[in-house]
């Protein structure tokens, strides 16, 4: 039995992480970590991560990068695995990861989705391919209540592409502050907020008579939330280091 501490349990991932724990017998969420303490499902939760003590064996975190430096020091403090699936954290929060899993165990993508890490692979082999023949642009698409922009995984696409590629590619969101010709070593980052998506993103390689779209598209919380949990079960009892998604595979 895997004993899981969720932080972010009250937000809509939470809540779609807490319901999957249930039909495997071998997790079992112990308490729950949220700004909202109010208990709704079989586990307490509080608001502080210090007010538990009791049995733990792997940390979740889908909450808020407020919440992240109270995460990352509580599993510092208690020696426990932790997994951060929360998006939109800074680039000094990005170090601390980094540095914690010299001591803990630490999953960290971008994206919980195995569809999604197919899709990165998936773009960095287009690349190899098709080298400098082609222009890459990355859409995305999420709900109206997503605050990050462009999200971590058409982030996380880009640097992939990036780096398996001869270019000195640079990143564009806004074309329009521009009026100029695009540049061959640019790949443009598109957002899009509206209604209830849950996430979409295509990756268009453009190039002289043809164009080739790589898409992924997710149709319900469940598969980050699946991701997840997946990882909780791979990190637990690892030694320290930072895991990804392709280690999991």
């Amino acid at each position: 039995m895997i004993n899981i501490i969720l932080s972010g349990a009250n937000g809509k991932m939470g809540q779609a992480v807490a319901a999957l724990s249930k039909k495997d017998p071998d997790l079992k969420i112990r308490a729950g970590f949220d700004i909202n303490n109010i208990e709704t499902d079989t586990f307490p939760v509080y608001t502080a991560p210090a007010e538990y003590t009791g049995e733990a064996d792997c940390i979740i975190d889908f909450s808020h990068p407020s919440a992240f430096d109270g995460i990352i020091s509580y599993a510092l403090a208690r020696k426990l695995p932790v997994v951060f699936a929360t998006t939109g954290l800074n680039p000094e929060q990005i170090a601390k990861i980094n540095e914690a899993s010299k001591t803990i165990p630490v999953f960290y993508s971008a994206n919980m989705s195995v569809g999604v890490n197919l899709i990165i692979d998936l773009v960095t082999r287009a690349e190899n391919v098709l080298k400098d023949s082609f222009d890459v642009e990355i859409v995305e698409k999420h709900h109206h209540r997503k605050v990050d922009a462009p999200s971590g995984t058409a982030l996380a696409i880009a640097d992939a592409i990036k780096e398996n590629s001869t270019k000195d590619y640079e990143y564009v969101y806004d074309r329009h502050a521009v009026r100029q010709k695009r540049a061959e070593n640019e790949i443009g980052i598109h957002a899009v907020r509206g209604g209830t998506i849950v996430g979409e993103h295509t990756v268009i390689f453009a190039g002289n008579d043809e164009i080739i779209e790589i898409k992924h598209t997710a149709l319900s919380r469940d598969i980050f939330a699946e991701g997840a949990l997946r990882a909780a079960k791979f990190i637990t009892g690892k030694s320290a280091g930072l895991y990804k998604m392709k280690d999991l595979f």
